[in-house]
């Protein structure tokens, strides 16, 4: 008995044979195909479907060629090296190569391995080929030496345009727009989130509601399925990095809701050009952009106290940035989701996050290298707060760490407050800690000084060193005059600007107050001004309700 067939093509060829001795349909083969290749080789469906008709990458070129030349249209792109790329699973076909693909194949998208309909709303496999009509003219007969011509072939004939089994794009479009542009994908996520602009510009108060929430991560949702398919220029990618760095100089100036809206609208605009792959250069500027932006969009569902949402903006960051290989952009936004349980979770995870940053940032001087070490002391000082007590030695050493990587970084990497990381925020996160840690006297210091660095438009990060100078005030023994400069703090914002997070800080000094020294006569007026009208988020009763660290420790 010989050895049994160790490669992918001699195990095709051998059950293709089999099934064409039994009757089967081309289909049926590549189902066994992919079941007894796939977990060998890791045949994908859409190979399996190729190997089953006994074709190369080049018979399938030439058909899908022929079909858009029987619909009159000009000769597509794909090649061998595209088609093999969607074989390998590297890329992903874009709806009119796989309304191609499916045709040539007779089969459905989700048999070739994809889940979306085909655009054309037809079912390829339930509609088979047509017998020829008694005029239609029928292809030149082949010969006896062209026998073999006959195996694998997919395509056998022309079909008329009324009884072909496929519909080409411009039918679809429609004969008024036969020669015009595609219809621009302007979805309801869109709708949602121009007339919340909309509205937030005439100065209207706007409520985050379930279908505001629901255009939002259903925008998110759709970047996660297209991640990356359009062809785009280097010129339209040097335009929306420009807006994407000035996203991050408006990011403390802009009230969040209205950032958000701003921010997802243009996210929608890279949705849209990642439909289809491009050159690999192009790819890869185009998932940095979409990594930052939702990155952005992350931080601000922080401010708006959507922790849920937050965290699901994250892992579309870190899809995207994998996409780049880039461990830099990997671990910024693996530090910046570690905000995400700093303000609204577990510190412990924060920790976890944050060491997870330093593993992937190295040993080189970079913005994660520098913040991650920061935030690592910002989370043991929450946990010494708590009692932890092997932990303040832990976060001193951590501040030496981050400030010594800090020093080293160049000055248009400390000059940008999302995407980088600068000397008011290493002062802010210095100061929280020695704060945390009981160090009230050194903590007020770091933090007055904090204050001088940021400018009055940095309302987030400078409101939340205000609350934080706040709690230096109660831990030494002054609850009264704590309790003047939170609400301080708040009654200084503008109303837009009063985000679930700084008011859910709040509520933590307000808490901790209690907790030391009662129901004293000043807490009354700070719930009052807590209580003035600001933009509220579904889950600001759920943040509001979690225990302040005074109460846990």
């Amino acid at each position: 008995m010989s050895d049994p067939p160790r490669k992918e093509t001699d195990i095709a060829r051998k059950i293709r044979a089999r099934g064409l001795a039994r009757g089967r349909l081309p289909a049926q083969i590549a189902q066994e195909i992919h079941d007894q290749c796939g977990p060998l080789f890791g045949t994908s469906r859409i190979k399996a479907h190729r190997l089953s008709h006994g074709v190369s990458l080049s018979d399938i070129v030439a058909q899908v060629k022929a079909l858009y030349e029987v619909d009159g249209k000009p000769p597509p792109k794909l090649g061998e090296t595209l088609l093999s790329a969607y074989e390998s699973g590297y890329k992903r076909p874009g709806p009119e190569y796989l309304h191609y693909l499916c045709a040539v194949y007779r089969v459905e998208p989700e048999d070739l391995g994809y889940q979306n309909p085909c655009i054309c709303g037809q079912g390829h496999a339930s509609r088979a080929a047509v017998a020829p009509a008694a005029d239609s003219p029928l292809p030149a007969p082949i010969g006896d030496g062209d026998a073999d011509a006959l195996v694998g072939a997919v395509v056998p004939r022309v079909p008329r345009m009324s009884d072909r089994p496929w519909i080409s794009v411009h039918e679809l479009r429609g004969p008024d727009r036969a020669d015009g542009p595609a219809p621009i994908d302007v979805g309801e996520e869109d709708i949602v989130l121009r007339r919340t602009l909309l509205q937030l510009l005439a100065g209207a108060g706007v409520t985050l509601d379930g279908q505001f929430l629901g255009a939002v991560d259903g925008l998110r949702r759709k970047m996660d399925d297209t991640l990356v398919n359009a062809t785009v220029s280097p010129t339209m990618l040097d335009q929306w990095e420009e807006t994407t760095l000035g996203y991050a100089r408006q990011y403390q100036a802009t009230p969040s809701l209205r950032m958000l809206c701003e921010v997802l609208l243009d996210f929608s605009e890279v949705r849209r050009m990642c439909d289809r792959r491009q050159p690999l250069e192009l790819q890869e500027r185009l998932c940095r952009i979409a990594a930052q932006l939702s990155g952005l969009s992350g931080l601000i569902m922080i401010n708006l106290g959507d922790h849920r949402m937050a965290r699901s903006f994250f892992r579309t960051a870190r899809a995207a940035a994998d996409e780049t290989g880039d461990r830099a952009l990997q671990a910024w936004v693996t530090v910046r989701e570690s905000l995400v349980p700093m303000y609204y979770g577990d510190p412990r995870e924060a920790l976890h996050l944050a060491r997870k940053a330093q593993d992937l940032a190295g040993r080189g001087p970079s913005v994660a290298g520098a913040m991650a070490p920061a935030v690592e002391a910002r989370a043991l000082g929450m946990l010494a707060l708590r009692g932890r007590t092997d932990a303040a030695p832990s976060a001193r050493r951590a501040l030496v760490r981050g400030r010594a990587v800090f020093d080293q970084l160049s000055k248009e990497n400390t000059s940008d407050l999302v995407f980088g990381f600068t000397e008011r925020q290493m002062a802010f996160y210095e100061g929280d800690t020695y704060t945390n840690l009981g160090d009230h006297q050194h903590g007020d210091e770091v933090l007055s000084r904090a204050l001088t660095l940021y400018s009055p438009n940095d309302r987030v990060d400078m409101t939340l060193v205000r609350l934080d100078r706040a709690a230096c005030k109660l831990h030494a023994g002054h609850p009264d005059a704590a309790l003047q400069e939170g609400q301080a703090a708040i009654l200084d914002l503008p109303s837009e600007h009063r985000s679930d997070i700084l008011v859910h800080r709040a509520r933590q000094l307000g808490a901790a107050v209690r907790a030391k020294h009662g129901e004293i006569p000043q807490l009354k007026d700070f719930y009052e001004a807590l209580s003035a009208p600001h933009v509220k988020s579904p889950t600001a009763a759920d943040a509001r309700t979690a225990v302040p660290p005074a109460e846990q420790a």
